[in-house]
């Protein structure tokens, strides 16, 4: 497409299923456009969380392209790039935020660098850390290696070691680099008309490295510009934790080795680029099981040894013989009492939140009473005293409650256990916007410690403001602040990012966009943003319910498998019955799910679809699918495990046929 004169820089946005952080992201580019012959594209990847209809409610400006499907990272920008008219294309991720002379101070920094085919600039993650990817080098076998093996993290300063990131160029000075982030590029057009557009083989990553290699090949420099900062809320599109992740990655490495080098070097990169696949794999795995697996293991061991030494005192105490117990005790008995106390204290959720003893002691107690069912079970010579289950059980509810207890101390110098502490948090804005944040937290029922707000306008009321931003990390020594939350409409970007690099990672930082109803943050470069919203909270979402949902499908498919003789001759479609009972016995199923409502239940909670629906064995005819979404929406909001035996109850009659059936 011919470019029209005066346009200098087109900004392209893709996004997926970011709606708040591209809002704050749109906002910001909104700010820093401002005096610029500008344009900006969004381009939204199938997105099913509002993201399209806020661009065109709060953005009209933008151009917006919404997919019908998701085509990738690579060919969404290549959609804008083919309408951009800019004399520069800055590729943008939504989860950024840039200052209000970002753009302009790169667009003099290009000018002025003639050479410059791309240019990246100093980014810092939700905590104020600088993030080492702003500035890389090229992969190869030997960058490769020391990255994979961690050698290159060990010595990050070297310039033998930490090639990948150039850890041993200085941030806050300019660099000419090898490789650009796709989070924050700025391309010479006329050079994209030369070379090409981003590679569309590559999916997601690795198509910055393949652009940056082009550009040099093509004579052309990559520029790292100190002068102005970015945050980049890492983690938003991708969990980068996951297996999907490591796999993603590392498979783009291999496109971009296979594409660019040549011969034996190419085998060698390849095959090394695989084998990183699996050890990465493998430890992803071993972290994330042990993440989960620590704390029951810890657990499961003290019980072990309490019952063990339990066992001991009363054979020898009330009866009088130290071998009075068979050696079947270690592996039938004591493997069995604390399968069943720890299944309690999983499926009341006592591992999702284990600082609530009231769930963990709960657990205790189910598993206790579900033991002493099936002790009358057990056969003779594997049923020892009742009284070493008892005493096992108030051990175990000891031992439990210590152990966490001890851990919430060291973690949080506290003993207030199943209370945490109210985070001590500060306002900066104005009193308006403050009003503004403080309504949002409550609405969110989000519980802080209000020291008191910052004021911005150089003016200062002691009884309406702790003190003006100049003296922001005073406040934060004197008060002990564990969270700031800035107000977007009256702290400019530059001031934010200026006091999140000083006052440092140990400050949690939130920032309320103009007109948002959402307060977005992070605290880590390698953990998602985090979100104080008024959206609404879907009891089906919590992990101790799905769960639950989960073990009663299974419950109640054993049940139907083992009476279904009976059953059968009383469904509506009797011969659905069988493979509806497998479906959901192997997972492809749940004995309740939405009912079609012409997809709006696509914005709630996603479950497995069901053999029976919300509007199942309703005595109504002709449910409109307005008042079928209300119908699921409520379900999804309110949901107990009670809500699918009720539906279970009313529509038994239907457990034969197919999935979705009033």
């Amino acid at each position: 497409m011919p470019k029209t004169k005066g346009v200098r820089l087109s900004i392209i946005i893709v996004n997926y299923n970011v709606h708040y952080f591209l809002e704050q992201a749109l906002q910001s580019v909104r700010k820093a456009i401002v005096g610029l012959e500008a344009e900006v594209f969004v381009v939204d990847n199938n997105s099913i969380d509002g993201s399209v209809e806020m661009v065109r409610r709060k953005f009209p400006e933008v151009h917006l392209i919404a997919n019908s499907d998701n085509p990738g990272f690579s060919k969404a920008n290549n959609q804008a790039i083919e309408k951009a008219r800019g004399e520069y294309v800055l590729l943008l991720n939504p989860d950024t935020v840039v200052e209000e002379d970002t753009f302009r101070l790169c667009l003099e920094f290009m000018d002025n660098h003639p050479d410059g085919g791309g240019l990246g600039v100093r980014m810092i993650d939700g905590s104020g850390q600088f993030l080492p990817e702003s500035k890389r080098g090229f992969p190869n076998p030997k960058v490769a290696f020391f990255k994979v093996t961690g050698l290159s993290r060990l010595f990050s300063k070297s310039r033998f070691f930490n090639h990948y990131h150039l850890g041993y160029l200085d941030e806050m000075e300019n660099h000419e680099v090898e490789v650009l982030s796709g989070a924050f590029m700025m391309l010479r057009k006329s050079m994209i008309d030369e070379i090409g557009m981003l590679d569309d083989t590559f999916f997601m990553y690795g198509e910055d490295i393949d652009l940056s290699y082009r550009i040099i090949k093509a004579g052309y420099k990559n520029y790292y510009f100190s002068g102005t900062t970015i945050i980049h809320y890492k983690g938003e599109s991708t969990k980068k934790g996951s297996l999907n992740y490591v796999k993603t990655f590392y498979q783009a490495m291999i496109i971009f080795a296979r594409k660019h080098f040549q011969g034996e070097k190419a085998r060698v990169f390849v095959l090394m680029l695989q084998l990183a696949i699996y050890l990465r794999a493998f430890v992803t795995l071993v972290n994330g099981f042990l993440k989960k697996a620590w704390l029951p293991i810890t657990e499961a061991a003290l019980m072990a040894g309490g019952l063990v030494l339990i066992k001991d005192l009363w054979a020898t105490h009330y009866h009088h013989n130290p071998d009075y117990y068979q050696s079947s005790f270690y592996y039938i008995n004591l493997p069995l009492y604390i399968l069943f106390w720890q299944g309690g204290i999983f499926f009341t959720g006592g591992y999702d939140k284990p600082w609530q003893f009231r769930r963990l002691v709960r657990g205790l107690l189910i598993g206790s009473l579900f033991l002493a069912a099936v002790y009358g079970f057990l056969p003779l010579e594997y049923r020892p005293s009742r009284a070493i289950i008892l005493m096992g059980a108030i051990w175990s509810g000891i031992a439990t409650i210590g152990l966490r207890t001890i851990l919430h101390l060291v973690r949080n110098r506290n003993l207030d256990v199943g209370r945490e502490r109210d985070r001590n948090l500060v306002i900066v804005g104005s009193a308006g916007e403050a009003a503004r944040v403080e309504k949002l937290l409550a609405e969110a029922r989000v519980r802080t410690n209000l020291i008191g707000r910052v004021s911005v306008n150089g003016k200062t009321d002691a009884n309406e403001s702790l003190s003006n931003i100049d003296r922001l990390d005073d406040v934060t020594y004197i008060y002990k602040v564990d969270e700031i939350i800035f107000c977007g409409k009256d702290v400019p970007a530059q001031s934010i990012m200026h006091w999140m690099s000083r006052l440092g990672p140990n400050v949690g930082y939130r920032i309320l966009p103009n007109e948002s109803l959402s307060i977005i943050g992070s605290s880590s470069k390698n953990a998602a943003g985090e979100l104080y919203t008024i959206d609404i909270q879907f009891a089906i979402a919590q992990p101790m319910l799905r769960r639950n949902k989960r073990v009663l499908d299974l419950i109640v498919a054993i049940l139907l498998l083992l009476a279904s003789p009976f059953i059968i001759w009383f469904q509506k479609r009797p011969k659905g019955l069988l493979p509806n009972i497998f479906r959901v016995l192997f997972g492809y199923r749940s004995w309740v799910g939405y009912a079609s409502d012409n997809g709006r239940s696509k914005d709630l909670p996603q479950i497995r679809k069901g053999i029976l629906s919300t509007t199942s064995g309703l005595q109504v005819q002709d449910i409109d699918k307005t008042t079928t979404g209300r119908l699921n929406f409520f379900y999804a909001k309110d949901y107990r495990t009670a809500s699918d035996l009720d539906i279970l109850a009313r529509a038994w009659h239907y457990l034969g046929n197919k999935a979705d059936v009033k």
